[in-house]
């Protein structure tokens, strides 16, 4: 598979990590934020995060699917973290045409690498 093609385009936003992904009070992210975390995410450093998550997409395979919103891409690597470890994870991407933008939309650990799961 190729690299994703709007990967130079990749931003991930403040409210993506500090309000979602290491937010301990968000419904669905507080268990991601728990796993974030103990991998020594913060969110007073959130940029440490989004760079990591956008050094991933530039090194990683792109799975693409078309969805109502535009062009879904499925990203899945080794996360180095700050603690040094590097775990598994599944990161998904969406590309903005408006706003000419690559933009990260969710990332959670993964047990496995699943080569043919639909994104």
């Amino acid at each position: 598979m190729p690299k994703c093609p709007y990967v130079e385009l990749a931003v991930v936003h403040n409210e993506k990590i500090c309000g979602y992904l290491l937010s301990g009070a968000h419904p669905s992210g507080r268990y991601k934020a728990a796993f974030f975390s103990a991998l020594g995410f913060r969110t007073h450093e959130w940029r440490v995060f989004a760079e990591a998550l956008i050094n991933l997409a530039q090194k990683e395979e792109a799975f693409e699917t078309q969805t109502e919103f535009g062009k879904k891409y499925r990203i899945e690597g080794n996360l180095l973290a700050p603690d040094g470890r590097a775990p598994l994870i599944r990161s998904i991407w969406i590309y903005d045409e408006r706003q000419n933008e690559l933009r990260l939309s969710t990332a959670y650990p993964l047990k496995q690498r699943i080569e043919n799961e639909g994104a």
